[in-house]
């Protein structure tokens, strides 16, 4: 059960500000662009960022119109998800982490009576678990054309053809307290800066694009967040 750690992140002023709900960067007063570039800085001095991926790979036994079933006789259930990687021969599962330190410095902001440093912060902690998840569909996607294969989109629960009920299995099948991720009694993953997502692998895999994915999102109205090219 692979970890890796230390995994280099980049990280732009506009992607923070898209997941801030900002999309008209000329739009923004000069002083928001200035704090955070002054933020991005003071995340790298502190090594507030602290990237780790915990992911496994599976052989995928069998597909039936509800489940997959992986080796081991683990199941995944969904009606969408067998009908999206029809043509997987394995399933990655991968949980990807910023760690804890970038959000206790939020809490600390918020406490100090600083909530713009705090809503910053917590856009540009919301663009590092994006970029580490990108990182992390390049690691899947280069094993799996080690193999011969191709690695299709991620899907994260919550997302169409994974429930977010799926979320528990999902850090069941992975080390992930190695990476310090676990999840509350009430479904949430913690630290919030984290994400989890599965991957299938196999001949021409499905592949869509983060603007397709908001497109069939029922809040794709009036998420700030979506992206739509």
């Amino acid at each position: 059960m692979p970890v890796m750690r230390d995994i280099p992140l980049s990280l732009t002023s506009g992607e923070v500000l898209r997941r801030e709900g900002l999309r008209g960067c000329s739009k923004v007063r000069p002083k928001i662009k200035i704090l955070i570039h002054e933020l991005l800085a003071s995340v790298s001095k502190a090594h507030l960022l602290e990237p780790a991926i915990a992911y496994e790979i599976f052989t995928i036994t069998k597909i039936s119109r509800r489940q997959l079933s992986l080796e081991g006789k683990l199941v995944i259930r969904d009606s969408l998800l067998p009908s999206l990687l029809a043509q997987a021969k394995e399933l990655a599962v991968a949980v990807c982490t910023i760690g804890p330190k970038l959000e206790q410095q939020i809490t600390s902001y918020t406490s100090r009576g600083e909530p713009l440093r705090a809503m910053l912060l917590d856009g540009i902690g919301s663009a590092a678990v994006d970029s580490l998840m990108e990182e992390t569909c390049k690691l899947i996607a280069s094993q799996a054309l080690s193999q011969g294969y191709e690695a299709s989109s991620p899907i994260s629960p919550g997302m169409p053809g994974l429930p977010i009920t799926e979320q528990w299995q999902l850090l069941k099948l992975v080390p992930a307290q190695e990476i310090g991720v676990s999840v509350t009694s009430g479904g949430m993953i913690t630290p919030r800066k984290s994400v989890s997502l599965v991957m299938g692998i196999g001949p021409q895999m499905a592949k869509w694009t983060r603007a397709e994915v908001c497109a069939r999102c029922h809040l794709k109205k009036t998420c700030p967040y979506r992206i739509t090219a």
